[in-house]
């Protein structure tokens, strides 16, 4: 996390708060301190860092409740790297100390993964406290254990719930799409299966991904790859499988975009993952296709896998491949480990799919209603949404798994 120091202080000093007049000591210490703050972790500088986190942390405690939330993350994680560097100093109480300050300043999360990873805590990794914060620290952040102790499902339940439907290539507005992108010559005249992916990488290539910042206002996917071109920008996970998805229908694939949530009992993990699925009349079977990683995932027999089998292959500790050329942007490789065993295992515990598969369904609008139903285990009790309905938005709940992932 301490790697990540400088951008966090960087996003700090830029926050919308940092504007407001009692907000701008803070970013006027971070401004004046960041890079100090940096170099003293890279020597291990004690007392230089202490003191800098000491003067941040005396400014932190007397923000407002809503600016405080803003910087939350730059205090774990300035808080983490004060542990890291005691801990590389060999001061084995005062790094536990300060890594028990990180948990509580997480409200009780902080990545296990990097708990268990960092070389950086090598000197406390057998120590008894250390290997007790672990344990407690295994509930929450340890997400294939989380998701293999997920109840299971329910496949008896019967319930009334909408049904999903998918828009027919016909309307205007996807034979307008296909025919602006010319979508069935970059599809090619192959397989079905060959078709499917090679939507998936143009616009892989053709948008990149900004976890960032917000997709544009009018969410379909003719309005959203002509503003990324125009302005030069990319869209988060969520824009791209929209786009993704409605580039699907206007070829005639039964398409939709699935929203993928992590457990996050504590209620501040904002981190999800959407991604989409297709239906292959080939393998009369739904299959898992990622336009963030440019990823689909297969058996050990190089079978395309769909969402179900991969969450259940995690559970039982089945074989998995990730397609080789699976990226970040073109940038950053994959790994199954990073991508499947960590990322989607945290974020495939609940699974939200919109009733209806159509052309501009996320762009809002007056008197606009939108459905959504979510497969989640035996039990669970969504804690980090509140209410099921708003004025715009109505979401259902099912454990039956064959509802959600009816043909």
């Amino acid at each position: 996390m301490k790697r990540h120091l400088v951008l966090l202080l960087s996003l700090a000093i830029n926050c919308a708060f940092a504007q407001l007049p009692t907000t701008k000591k803070m970013a006027d210490f971070l401004e004046a301190k960041a890079d100090l703050w940096q170099k003293s972790y890279e020597k291990r500088d004690t007392k230089t860092y202490e003191k800098i986190l000491n003067g941040f942390s005396s400014i932190y405690e007397s923000l407002p409740a809503d600016v405080k939330e803003e910087y939350r993350g730059t205090n774990v994680s300035a808080l983490y790297t004060m542990a890291c560097i005691y801990s590389l100093n060999n001061s084995k109480k005062e790094a536990i100390n300060y890594l028990s300050k990180t948990i509580l300043a997480g409200k009780g999360y902080y990545d296990y993964r990097t708990l268990l990873t960092d070389p950086d805590l090598t000197n406390i990794r057998n120590e008894l406290k250390f290997k007790s914060l672990m344990a407690e620290m295994k509930e929450l952040g340890d997400y294939l254990y989380l998701l293999r102790k997920a109840s299971s499902y329910n496949t008896q339940e019967s319930q009334v719930l909408p049904k999903f439907t998918y828009q027919s290539k016909d309307i205007p507005e996807l034979v307008t799409l296909n025919k602006t992108f010319k979508l069935d010559s970059i599809a090619g005249a192959g397989s079905e299966v060959s078709k499917i992916l090679n939507l998936l990488h143009w616009i892989h290539n053709l948008i990149p991904h900004d976890g960032i910042n917000d997709n544009p206002k009018i969410k379909n996917a003719l309005s959203m790859i002509n503003v990324c071109k125009n302005e030069n920008r990319g869209l988060n996970c969520r824009g791209l499988a929209v786009v993704l998805n409605e580039c699907y229908l206007s070829m005639g694939f039964k398409s939709r975009y699935v929203t993928c949530y992590p457990k996050d009992s504590l209620g501040i993990d904002s981190d999800v993952h959407v991604i989409n699925e297709v239906f292959s009349t080939e393998l009369k079977k739904w299959i898992w296709i990622d336009p963030t990683n440019n990823a689909y995932v297969m058996n050990e027999k190089g079978e395309l896998l769909s969402i179900e089998e991969v969450r259940q292959r995690l559970i039982d500790n089945g074989s998995l491949i990730l397609n080789p050329d699976a990226n970040w942007n073109n940038k950053e490789s994959k790994t199954k480990e990073d991508y499947l065993f960590w990322y989607m295992a945290k974020n495939l515990y609940r699974l939200q799919s919109p009733i209806s598969s159509e052309f501009n369904y996320e762009t809002s609008g007056e008197d606009k209603k939108m459905t959504f139903l979510e497969l989640v285990p035996i039990g669970y009790i969504n804690k980090t949404i509140g209410k099921k309905t708003d004025s715009e938005t109505k979401i259902y709940q099912t454990n039956n798994p064959n509802t959600f992932w009816e043909e």
